[in-house]
C-alpha cells in the first residue's frame, strides 16, 4: 500500500486549530503531524461519545466537525461509541449521581447516532468502534491494577467532585472509575489524538496519563468550545429547548438559526462552518461598518448550515420561505388545516389556543391584546372578540410571526 500524502504541516496545523479552545500540547501535535508526514502513516484520531440520548443537535457537531477536519487532512478518524461507559454514566457537569442506562436504551441510541454522524463524517473512511469490545471482557484483577495507576487525591481535584464534596452531595465509587475505564479506550485504540469538549478536559488528561502508564506515547488533546444555544446564554441543550436538531426540517432549522442574536452569529460561523477565521473577521468588520447588513450575514450562515444537512436546494427553499413569511409578512406557502364544526359564537382566544397547542387562555388573550393576532389579514386586539363561524369556508389565523393556520368551517 502506498504511503499517504499529507499537506504541509503548517497548513494542517492552521486548519486543525481553527475554532479550537486548547491543544495539549501543541508542540506534541506538531511533532506527531511531522512524524506522520515522514512515515506516511496517518494519525489515529478519536472522539468518544456515550449514546445517552437518541438525537444529535448542532452543539454535538462542533467536535464531530473537528474529527472531520482530521479526516480531511488524511488522518484516520475513529468514532468511538461508549456503549459500555454509557451504562456507567459520565459524572462531568452533574451535581448528583447519574442514573445508569439500560443496554436496550444504549443500543437504540447508538443506532440513531450512527445514522446521524454520517451527515458529517465520511462513512467509507470512518473507523467505528465500541468500547464494550474491551471493557466487557476486562478481568477484575485488571480493573484493580488500572486503579493502582491513579491517585485518589488527583481524582478528587476534579471540579465536579470537589463541589459535590463541599456541598455534602454523594459520590459513588463507580463515578471515580469512569475516567479510568474510558482511559482504556485510548490504550486499546493506541490513539495519537483525542478530541472532546472543554468540559471533558479532566477525563482527557486522565486518558493521556494512563496511556503513559501502559507504556504508550501520550496522545495529544484538542478541545472544542461549548456551543451556546439559541438564547445566546446557556449551552445548547434539548432539555433547555434552545437547540437545533440536525434531523429537523430545513425550514425549521433555517428559522431557528435566524432567531439568534447578531452577536451569537459569529461563534456559530466559527464552529459550524468552514469559513476561514480571516473571512469571518472580514464579515464582522463589514457588519460593524454597515457595509454588510447583519440579517444578510445571518441568512448566509443559516443557508450554509442547512445545506450541510439537507442540500443546496432545500436550503434555498427554506430561505425563500423564511423571507416570504418574516420579511414580506405573507402567509406560508403551506399551512396546517384545523377543521371546525359550524358555530355562531367562537372566542378568538380559543382559536389562538388551537393554533399554538398548549397556549393558556391568559396567554392567548395577552397575544391578542399585544396585536400579535390577525384574522383573515386583519389585526384584532380585542381580547373579548367573538367570531361567527356558521358559514362553511376557510379562514386564516396568524399568531405572531411564526404561526399561521387555516381554520376550515365544515358543512353540517
Amino acid at each position: 500500500m502506498a504511503a499517504a500524502a499529507f499537506k504541509p504541516i503548517d497548513e494542517q496545523l492552521a486548519y486543525l486549530k481553527k475554532g479550537s479552545a486548547e491543544i495539549i500540547r501543541e508542540d506534541e501535535l506538531k511533532q506527531k503531524l511531522e512524524n506522520a508526514a515522514k512515515t506516511g502513516k496517518p494519525l489515529r484520531v478519536y472522539l468518544g461519545v456515550d449514546p445517552t440520548a437518541p438525537d444529535i443537535h448542532l452543539g454535538h457537531t462542533v467536535v464531530l466537525r473537528k474529527l472531520k477536519h482530521f479526516q480531511d487532512m488524511g488522518h484516520t478518524a475513529i468514532f468511538l461509541i461508549g456503549d459500555f461507559s454509557a451504562m456507567i454514566g459520565d459524572p462531568t457537569g452533574v451535581s448528583e449521581t447519574r442514573p445508569p442506562l439500560t443496554r436496550e436504551q444504549v443500543d437504540a441510541n447508538a443506532r440513531t447516532y450512527l445514522a446521524q454522524v454520517y451527515k458529517i463524517l465520511d462513512k467509507e473512511k470512518t473507523e467505528v468502534r465500541y468500547n464494550s469490545e474491551w471493557l466487557e471482557k476486562m478481568p477484575s484483577q485488571d480493573i484493580v491494577r488500572l486503579c493502582g495507576h491513579y491517585r485518589l487525591a488527583r481524582m478528587l481535584e476534579r471540579e465536579d467532585f470537589r463541589s459535590r464534596l463541599e456541598n455534602n452531595h454523594p459520590i459513588s465509587v463507580h463515578e471515580l472509575l469512569y475516567p479510568l475505564l474510558t482511559a482504556c479506550d485510548a490504550v486499546a485504540l493506541k490513539s495519537d489524538v483525542e478530541l472532546g469538549a472543554t468540559e471533558q478536559k479532566f477525563n482527557l488528561l486522565v486518558h493521556r496519563d494512563i496511556q503513559r502508564e501502559y507504556g504508550l506515547p501520550s496522545q495529544a488533546i484538542l478541545t472544542m468550545p461549548i456551543l451556546v444555544g439559541l438564547d445566546g446564554e446557556r449551552k445548547m441543550s434539548k432539555s433547555l429547548g434552545n437547540y437545533v436538531g440536525i434531523t429537523e426540517a430545513p425550514g425549521e432549522m433555517f428559522g431557528k438559526l435566524m432567531s439568534i442574536s447578531d452577536q451569537t452569529m459569529w461563534p456559530y460561523y466559527e464552529l459550524l462552518t468552514d469559513f476561514s477565521s480571516r473571512d469571518i473577521a472580514r464579515m464582522r468588520e463589514e457588519v460593524r461598518t454597515g457595509a454588510l447588513h447583519p440579517k444578510k450575514a445571518k441568512m448566509e450562515l443559516a443557508h450554509v448550515i442547512v445545506t450541510q444537512f439537507h442540500g443546496e436546494e432545500a436550503a434555498r427553499r427554506a430561505a425563500a420561505e423564511w423571507d416570504l413569511v418574516f420579511s414580506k409578512r405573507q402567509l406560508p406557502s403551506e399551512m396546517a388545516v384545523v377543521p371546525l364544526e359550524p358555530a355562531a359564537k367562537v372566542k378568538l382566544s380559543t382559536l389562538v389556543g388551537l393554533a399554538q397547542a398548549g397556549t393558556s387562555r391568559a396567554s392567548a388573550e395577552r397575544l391578542i391584546k399585544q396585536g400579535a393576532v390577525e384574522w383573515d389579514g386583519a389585526r384584532i386586539d380585542e381580547v373579548t372578540r367573538v367570531l361567527d363561524l356558521t358559514e362553511p369556508g376557510d379562514h386564516t389565523l396568524r399568531v405572531g410571526k411564526k404561526t399561521a393556520i387555516t381554520i376550515r368551517v365544515e358543512k353540517k
